[in-house]
């Protein structure tokens, strides 16, 4: 089991990850004015909504291609990998608050390490059905 600490470290990570982003957008809401549940009307509060709603759209995608590699390659590869799709992650909310075309590069970062988690499980499980 200690041998999937490190996937977990990042599992959790994930979480304050997205739970920081969700302050950013309370205290979006509280300094443009726009309270809850409305979510329009101020092009940062739309951004900082939009980049948060992203990053959880592509949670279902991460965390089982992460665990899942994990299990059938290397559970310090996975974590390696959730480690930079996370910085991906930061990259885009960040970019994504000052202007969107700057969304861009941690777009990148990210859909590349969840596609390798991804097909890297998928084509292992795969492999190891086949055999």
């Amino acid at each position: 089991m200690e041998q999937y600490y490190p996937v977990a470290v990042v599992t959790l990570l994930c979480g304050l990850t997205v739970f920081g982003m969700a302050l950013t957008v309370a205290r979006t809401h509280s300094r443009t004015g726009i309270l809850a549940p409305a979510m329009t009307g101020d092009p940062l509060l739309e951004r900082a909504v939009r980049a948060h709603l992203n990053t959880v759209e592509w949670i279902p995608v991460f965390l089982p291609s992460m665990w899942l590699f994990a299990i059938y390659w290397s559970p310090n590869w996975a974590a390696g990998l959730g480690i930079v799709w996370l910085i991906g992650r930061i990259a885009y909310f960040v970019g994504y608050l000052r202007a969107p075309l700057k969304r861009y590069p941690g777009f990148f970062i990210q859909s590349l390490a969840a596609f390798v988690l991804l097909l890297g499980a998928l084509g292992r499980i795969v492999y190891l059905w086949l055999a």
